[in-house]
């Protein structure tokens, strides 16, 4: 009985990251959800600033913290092994959802395009962006990602064994495809407001440190694998260039 409460409950968790991940598209977007990143009633700047600056520090600082491995060291006496993935998805759409209902819209506009060729490629490379993201999830393996694999070997009665080390397809050009994903899903937008700025560049800001934590992480994991696959394959840019700047900050 408890394998099968174990696999609900992961199942629950997959089925809110994912309503969760097709309103995030909606919200960021500005596209068919009832509070968007743009609507709703504009208060005081500084307090708007404010406040959505303490929702994403919360994100940030949850699916920072409980993703390195001595914090799962100490959180799996707490949480059994097969949930921590899970339950690691399920707060981090929580965060997410707390984000989407309490973000304050501040007005003002730093571009907005109304060619509409313009517009059509930016939401073009809006839509690939996050097409992108789900297919990068999907190439290092989805369901291990939001934690459906281990709740399904342990329903099973089989032993979780971590991913190898691999360079499927897109991974072999970048490191993080995933990421490059969420740039495009962040940044292509033919109405860029003040609030939809803050957030981007917050985001994006977040993302180059988290990407410094997690080859961190990886080295530590598989070695001189990774290390090799660092020092051969770009971070982001599928590009290798020759300038010793260029790769001091980029690898």
């Amino acid at each position: 009985m408890k394998r099968v409460m174990y696999f609900l409950y992961g199942v629950v968790c997959y089925s809110i990251f994912f309503g969760t991940f097709l309103y995030a598209a909606g919200f960021i977007g500005n596209i068919l959800v009832p509070k968007s990143m743009d609507s709703g009633p504009q208060g005081p700047l500084g307090q708007a600033l404010l406040i959505n600056a303490a929702l994403l520090g919360l994100f940030a600082i949850q699916h920072s913290v409980m993703a390195r491995k001595g914090f799962k060291e100490v959180w799996t006496k707490i949480i059994p092994k097969p949930l921590e993935r899970s339950t690691y998805v399920l707060l981090s759409s929580l965060c997410l959802i707390l984000l989407f209902t309490q973000w304050q819209p501040i007005g003002g506009e730093i571009w907005n395009v109304q060619d509409p060729v313009g517009r059509i490629v930016l939401y073009s490379l809006f839509a690939f962006g996050w097409l992108l993201v789900l297919l990068a999830t999907f190439l290092i393996n989805h369901f291990d990602l939001f934690g459906l694999r281990q709740v399904w070997l342990y329903l099973r009665g089989k032993e979780y064994t971590p991913l190898k080390f691999r360079k499927p397809f897109l991974y072999k050009y970048v490191r993080h495809p995933l990421y490059v994903g969420w740039f495009f899903a962040f940044w292509a937008t033919p109405t860029m407001t003040i609030a939809h700025l803050v957030f981007a560049i917050a985001t994006t800001a977040y993302i180059l440190i988290a990407i410094q934590l997690e080859e961190r992480d990886l080295i530590a994991e598989h070695g001189e694998s990774y290390a090799s696959y660092r020092r051969e394959v770009p971070m982001l840019i599928p590009v290798k260039l020759k300038s010793k700047s260029y790769d001091k900050v980029m690898n």
